[in-house]
């Protein structure tokens, strides 16, 4: 495949690419526009022919042509391959067998026809379209989300998919049908029984699995979803992305909702950069395709005291992985559709009152637990590690002063605690490991050093193409001038930890000589970083 991909690089221009999605304007040898990945005035975003690379100064997006279709399009490496195979006119050969691609399009089209079934059923089924109206969806949104009704009978979507010629395997292996593994002579028997139907899309558009909500109380569970298949997986499907994905790049933000009626009437009512998880825990995986469209999301679970522990759960494995996350306090008792079934407003409302994760749950304990002292313990135990996840020094002050403000405890108090707070246990799935506390701020400071490093070295190399004299070579200018700064502000940090503990080794050995001189030393570089402070104004 590595020769595919190099075959598909020489073919394909990315200013050319990329001039498909958005207006180029040519800059020096490269092109600029602004940003489609943030909103901007003014053009930041450049694309360079001669390295065939692209780089936002405003946001830090960059890549290839993989890359960019990856995040514009929503999709995987696998899926932007593809895409821009059929652009190159490239004959892509997958380590995957010839069979394991021919058993993927029979599943493909054996759920097509299951979901056609399941329409037909629904337009011949009063109790089954009485629901779904009385859930508040219109006839449109039945029809344009191909909504479907899975019959009270036990092999009445299994006989039909044989009668039309799909073998029994597929529909197995499709997650249509199963068998009775204690008395296999009974033969395979519906997985969907008396049940409203709702697809479930990739980021084409193809139905790759169902979700059935049941119609009948004694019908357990209430939703029921397709088992894994070769096109299936919940840990990576997201409800409604498909729909969704040019949403959440326009408004740069993504809602995340737990079930498909959530999701459903959140488009209805013109709110369509939501997507839904289907009833599943929010994973690594799910995040990772809303990050390639956008860095910020908004939660909006479910108004009770589940859905609250579920969003801490979700915020922490966002903040994680680097996310802008905010939450949305919904009615007590309530969830997003029966918001928006009673009024459309409240729903647009909560998520423009959205808070950021930390302030939103603090205020749920600020609200619950009036003891001083024992506020004070819960956010030592439930603020701070939340607070620690976010990888800005700058939100991070933030959050401290907000926290001092409304506790009384003094800022200084809060941030000694907040070196020492442990990072969330977030199991099997981000790489964050639990250090000591040194340690981890070691870490910490070295990957922020290395970004800052990273992006200064990529400054450079623009700097070379574009002119010095123009607006963009000014900009580029001062960033690197900026970044040369943060450099000089990360040693001077670490060598005023240095000098501190030298001063504490110093005064234990009741050195007085060396006491002073690591004092002055230290003066001096406070003096520094003052100097500093006072340039990065000026800049």
């Amino acid at each position: 495949m590595g020769g595919d991909v190099d075959t598909i690089k020489e073919r394909i221009d990315i200013a050319e690419l990329v001039s498909g999605y958005i207006k180029l304007q040519k800059a020096g040898t490269s092109f600029k526009a602004n940003c489609p990945f943030h909103n901007e005035k003014t053009p930041s975003f450049f694309v360079s022919p001669a390295r065939q690379s692209f780089y936002c100064f405003g946001c830090g997006a960059k890549g290839d042509i993989f890359t960019f279709t990856e995040q514009m399009d929503g999709l995987d490496f696998r899926g932007a391959l593809k895409v821009l195979a059929e652009r190159a006119g490239v004959e892509v050969e997958y380590r995957t067998s010839d069979k394991s691609k021919a058993e993927k399009d029979k599943i493909f089209n054996v759920l097509e026809e299951a979901t056609k079934f399941f329409e037909k059923n629904l337009s011949d089924t009063k109790l089954a379209s009485d629901y779904l109206v009385s859930r508040g969806l219109s006839k449109d949104t039945v029809k344009n989300w191909r909504l479907g009704y899975a019959p009270n009978e036990w092999r009445s979507l299994y006989n039909y998919l044989q009668n039309i010629g799909h073998d029994k395997e597929v529909i197995i292996r499709a997650g249509l049908a199963k068998t009775n593994e204690e008395n296999t002579s009974q033969g395979p028997y519906d997985v969907f029984r008396h049940r409203a139907i709702f697809p479930l899309f990739d980021t084409s558009g193809k139905v790759i699995a169902f979700s059935g909500r049941s119609l009948d109380k004694e019908n357990a569970p209430k939703y029921l979803n397709s088992p894994a298949t070769l096109v299936f997986s919940k840990s990576q499907a997201l409800y409604g992305l498909d729909r969704a994905k040019g949403s959440i790049r326009k408004k740069d933000y993504s809602i995340l909702v737990e079930g498909q009626l959530d999701l459903i009437l959140s488009h209805q009512a013109g709110v369509d950069n939501a997507v839904a998880s289907s009833g599943t825990a929010f994973t690594r995986d799910h995040l990772d395709r809303l990050k390639k469209l956008s860095n910020r999301i908004i939660l909006a679970f479910d108004g009770d005291l589940a859905g609250e522990k579920a969003a801490e759960k979700a915020s922490e494995l966002a903040l994680s992985l680097g996310l802008e996350v905010k939450v949305a306090n919904l009615p007590e008792g309530s969830d997003p559709a029966d918001t928006i079934l009673k009024d459309e407003n409240i729903w647009k409302e909560a998520l423009r009152s959205s808070l950021p994760a930390p302030e939103f749950f603090f205020g749920k304990l600020e609200k619950r637990e009036k003891d001083a002292r024992k506020l004070g313990k819960l956010v030592e135990k439930k603020i701070l590690p939340m607070i620690k996840l976010i990888g800005s020094a700058i939100e991070q002050s933030h959050f401290v002063s907000m926290l001092a403000k409304r506790t009384g405890i003094k800022e200084e108090i809060i941030w000694t605690d907040l070196k020492k707070a442990r990072i969330p246990d977030i199991p099997a799935v981000h790489n964050v490991v639990s250090l000591e506390p040194e340690k981890e701020e070691k870490v910490q400071n070295v990957s922020k050093r290395e970004r800052i490093e990273e992006r200064l070295t990529e400054v450079r190399l623009w700097l070379k193409e574009l002119s010095e004299s123009d607006q963009e070579g000014r900009v580029l200018k001062k960033e690197e001038s900026e970044l040369v700064n943060n450099l000089l502000e990360l040693d001077l940090r670490d060598g005023l930890t240095r000098l501190s503990f030298e001063l504490a080794r110093a005064e234990a050995s009741k050195d007085e000589e060396l006491v002073k001189s690591i004092a002055s030393e230290i003066q001096k570089t406070h003096a520094k970083m003052r100097s500093l402070e006072e340039k990065k104004k000026v800049l």
